[in-house]
C-alpha cells in the first residue's frame, strides 16, 4: 500500500511495500524488552532519584515510585492495545493522529520531542556528571567551563547564567550515538543489548550487597513532615516526587516506536511494553530502598547519588563504587541512545504523514534507517545538552510525557467507538475504567510539577502551533485517510471527527 502524494509532491511514499527502502524488521520480544529497559533505566534512578528524595519526598520516594508506576500501568495497558492495532512507528503521535485528528496528532507529536529529543539531552547531561566523577577518581579533572551548562536554575526557579561555556562531554556523547544509529537497527540493537546487560548486572550487585547494609534510621520517618510549603515533604511532597521521578519511567512506551522494525508487532509490542514496565518497577523500588537506606536523603542532592550512597557504606562496599559509576555511564548512554532512536522514528512517521518535510521520511538505501531525521535529531539534542542543565530538562521531559500518556488513554475508548470491529491482538482490560484512571493519575501528576515547567511547556506549545499552521495544516492528510491507509478500518472514513 502506498501513501498518496502529499500536497505539492509528485511521488508517493509507501506505508508498506513499494520501491522505496523500508525500515528493517529485526526486533523480537526479547529485543523489544531490552530496548525498553535500555531507555527506561538511566537518569531516573542514577540522578533524579537523589534530587527528588532530597527536595520533595525523603525516604517516601519509595512510595513516589509506586504512585508513578500505577499511572504508567494504566497508560501501558492503553499503549499495548493501540500498538497491537496500529503497528506503525510514531508511538502516541500515531495513535492521537488516528483517533483525534490532525491538530491533536501534531500537538502530541510536537510534545513528544520533549519526551525523546529533550530527554536525550537531559540524560546526556547526567552522563557527563558521572563521567566527570569517574575521571576525577582516576586523577583526571575536566575543566568546569567545558563540562557544565552555561544556564541553570536558582533557588527560586529562575534561569541564571552559571559562568560555564558549554557541556562538551554531553554533546559529544549524542553525536557519537547518532553516528551509530545511522548505521542500522541491527547494529544499534546489538550495541544496546550489550550496554543493557552491563548496567542491569551492576544494579543487581548494588541491590544484593547494599540492601543488607541499610540503616533503618535513614528510612525513619518514611514520610517526613511537610515544611509548610506545598510539595516539600509530607503527602504533597510524595506526589510531587512522583511527578518528578516519572522521568525514570519514560521509555517503556519507546517500544511502540519500534513498530515497523518489530518482527511480529501485534504479538511482540504488548510483551515489550508490559515486560519493560514490570522489570523496571521492581528494580526501581529495590534501588530506592537501598539508596535512601544507605545514606540520609538530606545528602542525596549530588550529581552522582548512587555512588554517594554506596560510598556511605564504608570500606565494605568500596570495591563497588567504580562499578556504580560504570553502570551509570553505561546506563545513561543507553537511555540517550534509545531516546535519539525514538525521536528519529517519530519524525519519520510525521514526515510520511505530511506534518514535516519529506526529507525526514527518507530511508538510507544501504543502512535502511531514517538517516536524515536521525542526524537532525542528534544535532538538535547536542545543542540543547550543551546549553541547559538537568533540572530544567528533566521536568520538561516529565510534563511532555505525562501529556502524551493522557492522550493515549483518551484514544483507547475513542477508537473502541470509531472502529469497534477492528482487530485487536491485545485488549485493555476494563478499558473505559483503566483509560479514565490513566487520565486522572497522569493528569494529576502534571498538576504537581512546578509553575516554571508549565510556563516553558506553554512557550513550547505556542511554537508548535505556529509551525502547524504555517506548514502542517497545508500538507498533512486527514486522519480519516490515515485510518483507511492502515487497511483494517473499513468504513472509518464515514465516521465523524476525522478532521
Amino acid at each position: 500500500m502506498t501513501l498518496p502524494a502529499l500536497d505539492g509532491d509528485e511521488s508517493p511514499l509507501p506505508y508498506e511495500g513499494g520501491h522505496h527502502p523500508e525500515l528493517h524488521r529485526a526486533l523480537g520480544p526479547i529485543g523489544l524488552v531490552s530496548l525498553g529497559i535500555g531507555v527506561t533505566i538511566g537518569a531516573g534512578i542514577f540522578v533524579i532519584t537523589g534530587t527528588a528524595a532530597a527536595h520533595y519526598a525523603g525516604p517516601g520516594i519509595i512510595i513516589s515510585f509506586i504512585v508513578a508506576a500505577i499511572g504508567c500501568l494504566f497508560a501501558a495497558l492503553c499503549y499495548a492495545e493501540l500498538a497491537s492495532m496500529i503497528p506503525v512507528s510514531g508511538s502516541a503521535y500515531t495513535y492521537a493522529y488516528a483517533t483525534l485528528g490532525r491538530f491533536i496528532g501534531w500537538f502530541i507529536g510536537w510534545n513528544l520531542v520533549l519526551e525523546y529529543g529533550v530527554s536525550a539531552s537531559a540524560v546526556a547531561v547526567g552522563w557527563a556528571g558521572y563521567l566527570g566523577s569517574l575521571l576525577k577518581g582516576l586523577g583526571i579533572v575536566l575543566p568546569a567551563a567545558l563540562s557544565n551548562a552555561p544556564l541553570g536554575l536558582d533557588a527560586a526557579g529562575h534561569i541564571i547564567v552559571t559562568g560555564a561555556l558549554i557541556n562538551v562531554p554531553a554533546s559529544a556523547l549524542i553525536l557519537f550515538l547518532t553516528a551509530i544509529l545511522v548505521l542500522g537497527v541491527r547494529e544499534s540493537a546489538s550495541f544496546n543489548n550489550l550496554m543493557v546487560l552491563i548496567k542491569v548486572s551492576i544494579i543487581f550487585l548494588i541491590i544484593i550487597f547494599g540492601l543488607p547494609l541499610i540503616k533503618l534510621e535513614n528510612l525513619t520517618p518514611l514520610i517526613p513532615a511537610n515544611t509548610g510549603t506545598f510539595g516539600q515533604f509530607g503527602w504533597t511532597g510524595i506526589l510531587r516526587g512522583a511527578a518528578v521521578i516519572f522521568f525514570a519511567y519514560i521509555g517503556f512506551d519507546s517500544v511502540s516506536v519500534a513498530a515497523q522494525e518489530a518482527k511480529n508487532p501485534q504479538r511482540d509490542l504488548p510483551i515489550g511494553i508490559l515486560g519493560t514496565l514490570v522489570i523496571c518497577t521492581a528494580l526501581y523500588i529495590l534501588m530506592s530502598i537501598t539508596m535512601t537506606g544507605l545514606l540520609s536523603y538530606t545528602k542525596l542532592d549530588v550529581p552522582n547519588p548512587a555512588s554517594a550512597a554506596i560510598a556511605a557504606a564504608g570500606p565494605t562496599l568500596a570495591w563497588l563504587t567504580p562499578l556504580v559509576d560504570i553502570a551509570a555511564i553505561t546506563g545513561l548512554a543507553t537511555v540517550t541512545f534509545v531516546s535519539l532512536y525514538g525521536q528519529a522514528r517519530i519524525f519519520y512517521s510525521m514526515a510520511r504523514d505530511g506534518f514535516l518535510p519529506r526529507l525526514f521520511a527518507e530511508v538510507h538505501p544501504r543502512f535502511r534507517t531514517p538517516h536524515r531525521g536521525t542526524i537532525a535529531t542528534g544535532v538538535f539534542a547536542a545543542v540543547v545538552a550543551a546549553i541547559f542543565p538537568l533540572d530544567i530538562l528533566g521536568e520538561l521531559v516529565s510534563i511532555g510525557t505525562l501529556l502524551a500518556f493522557v492522550v493515549v488513554c483518551i484514544a483507547v475508548p475513542i477508537l473502541r467507538w470509531r472502529a469497534p470491529d477492528a482487530p485487536r491482538a491485545f485488549r485493555t482490560p476494563a478499558a473505559p475504567l483503566v483509560a479514565l484512571l490513566g487520565v486522572l493519575v497522569c493528569g494529576g501528576m502534571m498538576t504537581f510539577l512546578p509553575n516554571g515547567t508549565w510556563i516553558r511547556l506553554a512557550v513550547w506549545t505556542v511554537l508548535g502551533i505556529l509551525i502547524y499552521f504555517l506548514y502542517g495544516i497545508h500538507h498533512a492528510k486527514p486522519s480519516k485517510w490515515f485510518l483507511k491507509s492502515l487497511g483494517t478500518y473499513p468504513g472509518v472514513g464515514d465516521e465523524p471527527g476525522g478532521n
